[in-house]
């Protein structure tokens, strides 16, 4: 550090030998050097425009970006059993294991819970995970008498007559493609494209389903990469004004076709949130809310405008600090550039002093 001569001052636009402009902050600062002889008086027209204290404070990275709350993607189901339709559900209907989704010649496809697709016939012999969640099911919904594993057996197929009966469809002890959904949990119907009377069975749309937890899907800017990383905590700002705490699930990366010819593809960010409290979202099926993301923090660092920072000519920079009629630099290493202040370190440097500022 070193202490400004008023010979140094009245020779500050010679000092000045460029400016750099700090990406980070969007800050320009002039570029300085230390030195003086110490001899000279300052007068007032010497010290800095304006000046700012260095304070002790909590940093934060943050940007705000605006997310659509809604369900989760959607998912088609296509008719796989032959023959009319006669009764479909209405949008926004919940369907939980074992009820039925719709109905075909006043028979129904039911909804069972598992991660594997159904996709083929069911039946003694056949043996694999399908099976297993099949079993499972059966057993959650009071249909036992079978060890669950993954072998249909003859106990299965007993089971699976049981609940044949009692759901009104023919006893024949398998279950062929089509009769039931498996689904992760609950579903909730988004849009029904199917009419009753229209046939089906050969893989036609019936409806458009989505589960029923909340997310909120956010799409950034590429230069935002480093807001959404997964298991990241944000808040959310509800439409009422309240927030709650949500964490981000996936991100992905979209690219959007232009609209426009000649124009080019965007690519963009795409990040799903989840709200920590789902009940915070309950009565609201669609909205867009603000989600707060946190890039970085730091914990209790002496701060000061961005515009406080000079860029010295000796390389690096340092800060103008004003005591009385008197000013000198000291040299700094800056940390976080957050809400137009940075963290800075430096020799000597302490909560409290006065910096110098363009105004």
């Amino acid at each position: 550090m070193t202490s400004r001569s008023g010979a140094r001052r009245r020779g500050r636009a010679g000092a000045v030998v460029g400016t750099v402009v700090l990406a980070a902050g969007a800050a320009t600062v002039a570029a300085v050097g230390f030195g003086g002889d110490g001899t000279d008086t300052p007068t007032a027209a010497d010290l800095p425009p304006g000046t700012a204290q260095v304070t002790r404070q909590t940093m934060s990275d943050t940007d705000e970006v605006p997310g659509d709350l809604g369900y989760s993607a959607e998912t088609t189901l296509a008719g796989r059993i032959a023959g009319v339709v006669t009764k479909v559900p209405l949008a926004g209907d919940v369907v939980p294991r074992g009820r039925p989704i719709y109905r075909v010649d006043n028979r129904p496809v039911v909804l069972m819970y598992g991660a594997v697709a159904a996709y083929r016939t069911l039946a003694p012999g056949v043996t694999g995970a399908d099976v297993r969640q099949l079993e499972e099911n059966l057993k959650a919904l009071g249909y036992g008498g079978f060890t669950v594993d993954r072998t249909y057996t003859a106990l299965t197929a007993a089971a699976v007559r049981r609940w044949q009966k009692d759901r009104g469809l023919p006893r024949t002890g398998q279950v062929e493609q089509g009769r039931v959904l498996f689904a992760p949990g609950a579903i909730r119907v988004d849009s029904v494209t199917a009419g009753v009377n229209q046939s089906t069975g050969g893989g036609q749309e019936v409806l458009r389903y989505t589960g029923t937890g909340r997310q909120i899907t956010v799409q950034l800017e590429v230069g935002k990469q480093r807001l959404a990383r997964k298991g990241v905590k944000v808040q959310v700002q509800m439409p009422d004004g309240k927030k709650v705490a949500g964490r981000v699930k996936r991100v992905y990366t979209v690219v959007e076709q232009p609209t426009d010819p000649g124009s080019q593809a965007e690519t963009r960010i795409e990040a799903i949130v989840s709200l920590d409290d789902p009940a915070a979202a309950t009565g609201i099926e669609a909205a867009v809310v603000n989600v707060v993301f946190t890039a970085a923090e730091r914990k209790d660092v002496l701060t000061v405008p961005v515009a406080a920072l000079v860029a010295l000519a000796e390389g690096g920079y340092g800060v103008e600090v004003v005591e009385g009629s008197t000013t000198r630099y000291i040299k700094v290493e800056t940390g976080l550039f957050a809400n137009g202040r940075v963290e800075i370190t430096g020799d000597g440097l302490n909560e409290g002093m006065t910096v110098g500022t363009p105004q």
